[in-house]
């Protein structure tokens, strides 16, 4: 994986020695990997960078686990990144409480660093497709991500990596708006600079692609808002 296509994961666990295990595990698996130890500096981290999935312990010093799940999940920019809750609390009311108040999955400690590996990439699955080798369809659109592929009908078409990411990018939330800039994150990255127009250039390049075997050009631009597909 590239940066940019590289899903992040922000960890927040105030041990340590736990904390390391994963982030070493998570990064062995492809994810980049963002480290909180407490709950306020998990929600300074979301503002700076959204990640795409969030490993959340329940007991951290300051603001809990549990009320930084609530926090985000109250909020429209973040409502839809999934959470994984860690807790040591094994009992029922315990884990109803945790999903109740948003989170999208509860692991219990001790747990198999194996099963939490294999349950962030189900939620991945779920929010980042493309990032996990899924092959996603849109009309008469394929794109098999494991194989690098994209096909209009039966006709291979012929994508640059950029234009790839971007046309990923979209088939994963067909119908939503997305800014230049949320695409130049999401695509080239949030640590390499771009300007906004080399997004209009690539979209150039994605529509020409699209088309090339004949077929309706799929990608609309919002005025005054970006890009969408359908």
């Amino acid at each position: 994986m590239s940066g940019a296509e590289m899903p992040t994961v922000l960890l927040v666990e105030d041990e340590p020695a736990q904390r390391e295990v994963l982030a070493y595990n998570l990064e062995a698996e492809g994810f980049r990997v963002s480290k909180a130890e407490n709950g306020e500096e998990a929600l300074l981290l979301v503002d700076e960078d959204l990640p795409d999935i969030v490993v959340l312990d329940w007991m951290l010093p300051n603001v809990s686990g549990i009320e930084v799940c609530r926090r985000l999940k109250t909020r429209s920019e973040t409502r839809s990144i999934p959470i994984i809750m860690l807790s040591a609390r094994s009992e029922e009311v315990d884990r109803v409480r945790g999903l109740e108040t948003g989170a999208d999955d509860y692991v219990v400690k001790p747990y198999s660093v194996v099963e939490l590996m294999a349950r962030v990439r189900a939620q991945l699955r779920r929010v980042r497709p493309s990032t996990v080798g899924a092959v996603l369809e849109y009309e008469d659109i394929r794109l098999d991500a494991e194989s690098h592929r994209v096909y209009r009908g039966d006709n291979v078409l012929k994508l640059g990596p950029t234009e790839f990411r971007l046309l990923a990018t979209f088939m994963e939330k067909p119908g939503r708006v997305w800014s230049r800039e949320q695409l130049l994150d999401r695509v080239w990255g949030r640590d390499i600079y771009v300007d906004t127009r080399t997004v209009d250039v690539h979209i150039g390049r994605l529509r020409k692609a699209l088309c090339q075997q004949g077929g309706d050009d799929p990608v609309r631009t919002v005025r005054g808002a970006g890009y969408a597909l359908g």
